[in-house]
């Protein structure tokens, strides 16, 4: 059974950082590239990192360039989005995905809440 499983998300005042965790299982792990995508209230869904199977290819949308930052571990099966000076516009749930041409795999999300 595959899960991507979420965690590492809350309530951060402005300025601050956050780790995302999405815990890999049931699939090959290493062999996916992996993204994290977010989406706030009344928006579409944002892709905010993608990471290559091997973590050799990483891209960000120019409106996180800077502040996100995509990582994996592929002996844990887990990715990673580390998000610096968060701001107000961060505030979503952040969803990890395993990309395929079937449409993939998603997580059930974690929210992130910036506000002092």
């Amino acid at each position: 059974q595959v899960q991507l499983v979420e965690s590492g998300g809350g309530l951060v005042q402005p300025g601050g950082s956050l780790r995302l965790s999405c815990a890999a299982s049931g699939f090959t792990f290493s062999s996916y590239a992996m993204r994290w995508y977010r989406q706030a209230p009344g928006k579409e869904r944002e892709l905010v990192a993608h990471i290559s199977s091997d973590g050799s290819n990483i891209i960000y949308p120019d409106s996180v360039k800077g502040r996100f930052t995509i990582s994996r571990d592929n002996r844990k099966n887990t990715v990673y989005l580390q998000i610096n000076s968060l701001k107000s516009d961060d505030t979503a749930v952040y969803y990890c995905q395993a990309p395929s041409s079937q449409g993939g795999y998603w997580g059930q999300g974690t929210q992130v809440t910036v506000s002092s």
